[in-house]
């Protein structure tokens, strides 16, 4: 009998093609709900906060690894690794949670969107917000997955335009600078508040869920084995995710701090210190910087959401789809993953539903937080165990110092969430 042809290794992916779901995942971060949170720090502190940006990257990078590292070595993403391993009530409970908190996320980042188109052209910000989530449905249910995450890629670009506003804004530099790399607390509510805000929306749950989520969808789209059954691929396969992660959850920060330059550059400046939303921050700059400056901030407003809503959408999908075992993933034919796609639909709409509901915005975003507070320590916790667990992760179990610094995120965010309940 002929043996057949051994497979060629697969050609190193160049640079470029070697950023994907960190890059993605770290935009996302950046989402309307995020920037409103940037905006008020801004607004309130000036650039005196600014230094929390650098102290949680190393926290949010390192955790957003173990949970793309815990995508590539299983094979499978994280409700699945805890259907596999952990009591059912556990994977339930979190699940159940991380879709309250997406579906109330999603509602705040689509009015947002429906709020700045607003702002530039008028009009129905309700049918807007309408709008955006079908668009943002039809492109993740009909597209190839290798062209949609090709345009959530470059459409990381659109953050930049944060970058212009804060040169447009009028920096003091040297000031922003010394408020960057000098850490300065002052021990009252306002500041424990803000602090909690800033960890809250850097490190979210959502963007656990979707990155493990995309690193299992990357092993189906290259026909790579997952590295617990291929560990020789270890060494290129971690390397790969690492650059990607670092990378992308840096372009997320720089891009938060830029945000707070030009609010505190404008409004802080100006006297206003209250931003509830994004759009309040867009409509406030425009007496405080020119209508360029807010046209820039709102466009960017909506750019962001579309590359968050899916994000957000998606890893509903990931989770609840796991919970159930059903088919799952963006690179599957509509008719493959019906329930997938229907969970991304429902979860999308369910979120366009709150804009017309009574429930204010504000506290909507509140309870997002809350419910994200009270699930991310516990679920970092439990990545973190299975990180370790060998019966798990084989021979790719986490080094000392990701073991380290991803021990220390899971505290820090569990005294953030303390901090929260007890201001």
């Amino acid at each position: 009998m002929q043996k057949p042809p051994e497979k060629a290794p697969a050609e190193p992916a160049g640079f470029l093609q070697s950023l994907g779901p960190g890059l993605v995942t770290g935009a996302a971060d950046d989402d309307p709900s995020g920037i409103a949170t940037y905006s008020q720090v801004g607004a309130q502190f000036g650039y005196g906060l600014a230094w929390t940006m650098l102290f949680s990257f190393p926290l949010m990078a390192v955790i957003q690894a173990v949970s793309a590292r815990i995508g590539c070595v299983t094979g499978f993403g994280i409700a699945q690794n805890l259907r596999r391993h952990y009591p059912r009530w556990l994977l339930r409970a979190v699940v159940a949670l991380l879709l309250i908190a997406n579906v109330i996320n999603l509602g705040a980042d689509l009015g947002a969107m429906g709020a700045a188109l607003g702002l530039l052209i008028g009009g129905p910000e309700r049918f807007y917000a309408v709008v955006f989530g079908a668009v943002c449905v039809l492109l993740e249910v009909y597209m190839s997955y290798a062209r949609y995450a090709g345009i959530l890629k470059w459409a990381t670009l659109c953050l930049f335009t944060y970058v212009a506003v804060a040169f447009m804004a009028h920096v003091p530099w040297g000031t922003a600078l010394y408020g960057l790399l000098v850490p300065r607390f002052v021990f009252d509510a306002p500041h424990a508040m803000a602090l909690v805000a800033v960890l809250g929306t850097t490190i979210s749950p959502y963007l656990f869920f979707w990155q493990a989520g995309q690193e299992v969808e990357e092993l189906h789209r290259r026909h790579v084995k997952p590295l617990c059954i291929a560990p020789r691929e270890a060494g290129p396969e971690l390397a790969r995710i690492r650059t990607d992660t670092i990378i992308g959850m840096g372009v997320s920060n720089l891009i938060a701090i830029f945000i707070i330059f030009a609010t505190a550059a404008t409004l802080n400046a100006s006297g206003v210190t209250e931003i509830q939303t994004s759009s309040q921050a867009a409509e406030a700059l425009r007496p405080a910087a020119g209508v360029f400056t807010f046209a820039l901030f709102a466009a960017g407003i909506i750019a962001t959401g579309m590359l968050a809503v899916p994000v957000l959408a998606g890893s509903a999908a990931y989770a609840v789809s796991e919970v159930f075992g059903w088919t799952e993933g963006l690179d599957r034919a509509p008719r493959e993953a019906k329930a997938f796609y229907g969970v991304i639909a429902a979860a999308t709409m369910a979120g366009v539903a709150l804009n017309f509901s009574p429930l204010d915005p504000v506290k909507a975003l509140y309870w997002s937080a809350v419910v994200n507070g009270v699930l991310a320590a516990p679920l970092m916790a439990v990545m973190m165990v299975i990180a370790m667990n060998p019966r798990i992760m084989g021979r790719l179990t986490l080094p000392r110092p990701m073991l380290a610094v991803g021990w220390l995120a899971t505290l820090v965010m569990a005294a953030a969430s303390i901090g929260f309940f007890a201001i």
